[in-house]
Protein backbone atom coordinates (compact mmCIF):
# COMPACT_ATOMS: atom_id res chain seq x y z
CA UNK A 1 0.00 0.00 0.00
CA UNK A 2 1.33 3.44 -0.84
CA UNK A 3 1.00 6.00 1.95
CA UNK A 4 0.54 3.25 4.49
CA UNK A 5 1.84 2.53 7.95
CA UNK A 6 3.02 -0.98 8.81
CA UNK A 7 4.32 -3.12 11.67
CA UNK A 8 5.40 -6.76 11.92
CA UNK A 9 4.81 -8.94 15.00
CA UNK A 10 5.89 -12.59 15.00
CA UNK A 11 5.78 -12.74 11.19
CA UNK A 12 2.35 -11.08 10.91
CA UNK A 13 2.48 -7.78 9.03
CA UNK A 14 -0.30 -5.25 9.54
CA UNK A 15 -0.47 -2.34 7.08
CA UNK A 16 -2.99 0.49 7.34
CA UNK A 17 -3.78 3.24 4.86
CA UNK A 18 -6.14 6.02 6.03
CA UNK A 19 -8.33 8.15 3.73
CA UNK A 20 -10.27 11.31 4.59
CA UNK A 21 -13.92 11.05 3.48
CA UNK A 22 -14.69 14.61 2.45
CA UNK A 23 -18.16 13.74 1.10
CA UNK A 24 -19.26 12.19 4.42
CA UNK A 25 -17.65 14.76 6.71
CA UNK A 26 -19.32 17.90 8.06
CA UNK A 27 -16.54 20.11 9.43
CA UNK A 28 -18.98 22.88 10.34
CA UNK A 29 -20.70 20.39 12.69
CA UNK A 30 -17.44 18.96 14.06
CA UNK A 31 -17.77 15.67 12.16
CA UNK A 32 -14.64 14.46 10.38
CA UNK A 33 -14.82 10.95 8.89
CA UNK A 34 -11.89 8.78 7.91
CA UNK A 35 -11.86 5.39 6.23
CA UNK A 36 -8.94 3.05 6.58
CA UNK A 37 -7.88 -0.03 4.66
CA UNK A 38 -6.17 -2.77 6.66
CA UNK A 39 -4.04 -5.59 5.21
CA UNK A 40 -2.92 -8.44 7.45
CA UNK A 41 -0.25 -10.64 5.86
CA UNK A 42 0.74 -13.93 7.45
CA UNK A 43 4.47 -14.27 6.83
CA UNK A 44 4.71 -17.07 9.38
CA UNK A 45 4.66 -20.83 8.90
CA UNK A 46 1.31 -21.65 10.54
CA UNK A 47 -2.24 -20.35 10.18
CA UNK A 48 -3.55 -17.75 12.62
CA UNK A 49 -7.09 -16.70 13.45
CA UNK A 50 -7.94 -13.10 14.25
CA UNK A 51 -10.00 -13.33 17.45
CA UNK A 52 -10.35 -9.76 18.79
CA UNK A 53 -9.39 -6.18 18.04
CA UNK A 54 -8.45 -3.24 20.24
CA UNK A 55 -8.17 0.36 19.03
CA UNK A 56 -7.12 3.49 20.86
CA UNK A 57 -8.30 6.61 19.05
CA UNK A 58 -6.94 10.01 20.09
CA UNK A 59 -8.28 13.25 18.63
CA UNK A 60 -6.39 16.51 18.11
CA UNK A 61 -7.10 17.79 21.63
CA UNK A 62 -6.10 14.58 23.36
CA UNK A 63 -9.50 12.99 23.97
CA UNK A 64 -9.16 9.21 23.85
CA UNK A 65 -11.66 6.53 22.95
CA UNK A 66 -11.08 2.80 23.22
CA UNK A 67 -12.85 0.33 20.94
CA UNK A 68 -12.61 -3.43 21.38
CA UNK A 69 -14.54 -6.48 20.35
CA UNK A 70 -14.58 -9.78 18.56
CA UNK A 71 -13.08 -10.00 15.09
CA UNK A 72 -13.21 -7.28 12.45
CA UNK A 73 -16.18 -6.27 10.29
CA UNK A 74 -18.15 -9.22 11.69
CA UNK A 75 -15.49 -11.81 10.84
CA UNK A 76 -12.83 -13.81 12.66
CA UNK A 77 -10.74 -14.81 9.65
CA UNK A 78 -8.21 -17.62 9.54
CA UNK A 79 -5.16 -16.37 7.64
CA UNK A 80 -3.05 -19.14 6.15
CA UNK A 81 0.76 -18.82 5.77
CA UNK A 82 1.55 -16.56 2.82
CA UNK A 83 -2.03 -15.22 2.62
CA UNK A 84 -3.28 -11.68 3.14
CA UNK A 85 -6.63 -10.66 4.64
CA UNK A 86 -7.98 -7.20 3.80
CA UNK A 87 -10.84 -5.14 5.17
CA UNK A 88 -11.89 -1.52 5.42
CA UNK A 89 -13.67 0.42 8.12
CA UNK A 90 -14.11 4.02 9.20
CA UNK A 91 -13.62 6.33 12.17
CA UNK A 92 -15.47 9.54 13.04
CA UNK A 93 -13.65 12.30 14.92
CA UNK A 94 -14.85 15.59 16.38
CA UNK A 95 -11.56 17.28 15.40
CA UNK A 96 -9.76 17.65 12.08
CA UNK A 97 -6.94 15.25 12.99
CA UNK A 98 -6.06 12.39 15.27
CA UNK A 99 -4.13 9.17 15.76
CA UNK A 100 -5.25 5.54 15.85
CA UNK A 101 -3.28 2.52 17.09
CA UNK A 102 -4.01 -0.84 18.63
CA UNK A 103 -3.61 -4.58 18.30
CA UNK A 104 -5.28 -7.73 17.06
CA UNK A 105 -5.34 -10.80 19.28
CA UNK A 106 -4.46 -13.84 17.15
CA UNK A 107 -4.85 -17.53 17.95
CA UNK A 108 -2.36 -20.19 16.88
CA UNK A 109 -3.45 -23.76 15.96
CA UNK A 110 -2.42 -24.92 19.46
CA UNK A 111 -4.91 -22.46 21.01
CA UNK A 112 -2.32 -20.01 22.33
CA UNK A 113 -2.97 -16.30 21.83
CA UNK A 114 -0.61 -13.48 20.93
CA UNK A 115 -1.08 -9.78 20.19
CA UNK A 116 -0.17 -8.30 16.82
CA UNK A 117 0.58 -4.59 16.74
CA UNK A 118 -1.56 -2.29 14.60
CA UNK A 119 0.86 0.56 13.80
CA UNK A 120 -0.02 4.04 14.98
CA UNK A 121 -1.31 6.03 12.03
CA UNK A 122 -2.18 9.66 11.64
CA UNK A 123 -5.56 10.97 10.55
CA UNK A 124 -4.86 14.30 8.87
CA UNK A 125 -6.79 16.34 6.35
CA UNK A 126 -5.39 15.91 2.81
CA UNK A 127 -3.82 19.38 2.74
CA UNK A 128 -2.34 19.07 6.25
CA UNK A 129 1.24 18.18 7.04
CA UNK A 130 1.32 14.40 7.62
CA UNK A 131 3.03 13.46 10.87
CA UNK A 132 2.34 11.44 13.97
CA UNK A 133 1.36 14.16 16.43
Amino acid sequence: MSGSYSAITEGIEVSVEPFYLDDESRPEAGEFIWAYMVEIHNGGDEPVQLKTRYWQITDAIGRQEEVSGEGVVGEQPVIEPGETYEYSSHCPLATDSGIMAGFFSMERPDGSLFDVTIPAFSLDLPDAIHSLN
